[in-house]
């Protein structure tokens, strides 16, 4: 039998489209109902509700830590400065003749440096050796005369007052032969102060007065030029407050086994060890660092005055930390955190306290103990409690490292975050 039609035709339509929407509805809110169920294809899901598998095991590789023993290292910028550092000045007064060394070589102690016109020195000199001359003769016979008069005066032939005059004559002359013995002298030294000789040995600088110029001693036209003694030479340096904590106790340069080594600044090591002869007995309280300063040894010239140079101080050893790869440490809000295995192969989360960088390593001071296992990769995919195939990690770097490896202060709580620090929170 034909179904009946509607008595309004018009009305048809929206109802059949109504019921479309509530059926797609309707389906939509079955596939949502059914992805939020057990999947009977997963491993963790299981028929008519029960509670769902252990997670499948994550692989990551492993690396068991030992207690090792790891230098103190500090590194600090410094600046090179020569061991005497002297400015060459004229000590009389004349004009500059020539000069008698090459600029920038280097001199030993006592070469010539600059001649001064030496001419009204050499007259003055003689001028005090006529005079002391002068001066003999007059004492000569002052002496004479004295003489004479005391045994005069032993016979009561003159009176005591002729004497004693003659006594204070002579007296008179010898001082003034003194006088005139100390004039010569003075000469003999301005005259020998016209040829200016190196102070000390070192590098020369370059010629601040030309030829022909006017110096005055005593005045800024007296500085002609310096020097600077670069065997030994210093590096000056400074450590903050946080990086002499490490080193608590005696001063850092009375420490046994203190050595400096340096880092040139094109990345090479520069063959001598120096050690530190100078250490600040106070804080700057501007920067809050202590001023250090080292020697080395430079016979071949190979540091400059006034270079820049990376100083890398090792002074002692810390026990018992561990090191771990820098990619197994991540940091959080709350502190530095580990992944480590426990007895049942599952991840934990340990929180660690950290020291410096050794290398790629994290130097742990705490929070770890010997034989614990960390992992060190595959951190995305480890959570607390999954199960982990553990695979051998390659070991830790060697407890003493080269020369640059160390970078003390670098990834203390809020400077760095090294790889992984994403993974915790």
């Amino acid at each position: 039998m034909a179904p009946t039609l509607p008595a309004n035709p018009s009305c048809d339509r929206p109802r059949s489209f109504i019921g479309t929407r509530r059926g797609a509805a309707g389906l939509a809110l079955i596939a949502v109902l059914a992805g939020c169920g057990p999947d009977a294809s997963s491993p963790g899901a299981s028929p008519g509700g029960a509670p769902a598998q252990t997670p499948p095991a994550v692989q990551a590789k492993v690396l068991q830590v030992s207690p090792q023993r790891v230098p103190i290292v500090l590194e600090a910028v410094g600046q090179v400065q020569g061991s005497k550092e002297v400015e060459v000045r004229a000590r009389v007064t004349g004009i500059l003749l020539k000069r008698l060394y090459n600029e920038g070589e280097v001199v030993r102690s006592g070469a010539p440096l600059f001649q001064i016109d030496p001419a009204p020195f050499e007259i003055a000199l003689a001028q005090a050796r006529a005079q002391l001359a002068q001066e003999r003769a007059r004492n000569e016979q002052a002496s004479r005369e004295a003489g004479r008069l005391k045994q005069l005066a032993a016979q009561k032939a003159i009176s005591q007052k002729e004497y004693d005059d003659s006594t204070s004559t002579l007296k008179l002359s010898d001082a003034t032969l003194q006088a005139a013995e100390a004039n010569l002298r003075q000469a003999e030294l301005n005259l020998s102060y016209t040829l200016v000789t190196a102070p000390v040995a070192g590098i020369s600088g370059r010629m601040l007065r030309s030829e022909g110029s006017l110096i005055t001693a005593g005045q800024e036209s007296s500085l002609l030029t310096a020097i600077n003694q670069v065997n030994p030479i210093w590096v000056r340096f400074s450590l903050s407050e946080s990086e002499r904590a490490n080193l608590p106790g005696a001063q850092l340069s009375r420490r046994p086994g203190t050595d400096v080594r340096l880092t040139m600044p094109d990345g090479s090591r520069y063959p001598e060890a120096g050690h530190i002869n100078f250490a600040a007995t106070q804080i700057d309280p501007q920067l809050a660092t202590q001023e250090m300063r080292a020697e080395f040894d430079n016979q071949k010239m190979q540091l400059l005055p006034g270079q820049f140079v990376r100083v890398r101080v090792t002074a002692g050893q810390r026990d018992n930390v561990f090191l771990v790869p820098q990619t197994s440490v991540m940091q959080t809000e709350k502190g530095y955190l580990l992944f480590v295995l426990d007895k049942e192969n599952k991840a934990e989360m340990r929180p660690v306290q950290t020291g410096t960088w050794v290398g790629s390593d994290w130097m742990i001071v705490g929070g770890l103990n010997a034989g614990d296992r960390v992992i060190v990769d595959n951190l995305l995919k480890v959570r607390p409690g999954v199960p982990v195939t553990p695979a051998e990690a390659s070991a830790a770097k060697s407890a003493d490292p080269k020369p640059g490896d160390a970078k003390p202060g670098i990834g203390q709580p809020g400077e760095a975050k090294p790889a992984g620090a994403a993974a915790a929170k």
